[in-house]
């Protein structure tokens, strides 16, 4: 058997394939981060800007520290003053999701006393984040956000 000689249509057809799956991939790729984007963070980044070291101070005064737990299917987050006695944060929401595409985000109700709270929660393995909120007994806003790596 010989082989076929190479000719310029062989190599248009083989340049022409290699653009197209490139051009393919990245039609691909840019509408799947588009579609998973979840939006604006804040609507005037100056305006937030402006009142973020006031809200940082009054959040650091109140020296709480939460420590978060998954396993077998419950998230628990126990909160901590300055002195290590438990915190009783009021209004606790929490928003528990993917850090790249808001698709899988939840809001689990937590229930719990002294310090600790606990909700029932399906998460599959992988990165998470969750943006807790609460005020204190002396109304000062709290909000943290946490990493929460999920093993198999």
């Amino acid at each position: 058997m010989t082989a076929k000689p190479l000719t310029g249509r062989k190599v248009f057809i083989f340049t022409a394939s290699a653009f197209a799956v490139i051009i393919g991939v990245n039609l691909y790729m840019a509408s799947q981060a588009i579609g998973t984007f979840p939006g604006l963070e804040v609507e005037n980044s100056y305006v937030a800007s402006q009142e973020f070291d006031t809200r940082r101070v009054a959040q650091n005064r109140l020296g709480w520290v939460i420590e978060s737990h998954y396993e077998r299917g419950e998230l628990t987050l126990t909160f901590r003053d300055a002195d290590g006695n438990a915190a009783l944060p009021q209004n606790l929401t929490v928003l528990v999701g993917r850090t790249t595409e808001a698709r899988d985000d939840i809001r689990p109700e937590f229930v719990g006393y002294n310090g600790r709270f606990s909700a029932p929660v399906s998460l599959t393995q992988g990165k998470w984040m969750m943006h807790v909120d609460a005020i204190a007994e002396d109304g000062t806003p709290f909000r943290q956000r946490i990493d929460l790596f999920v093993r198999g």
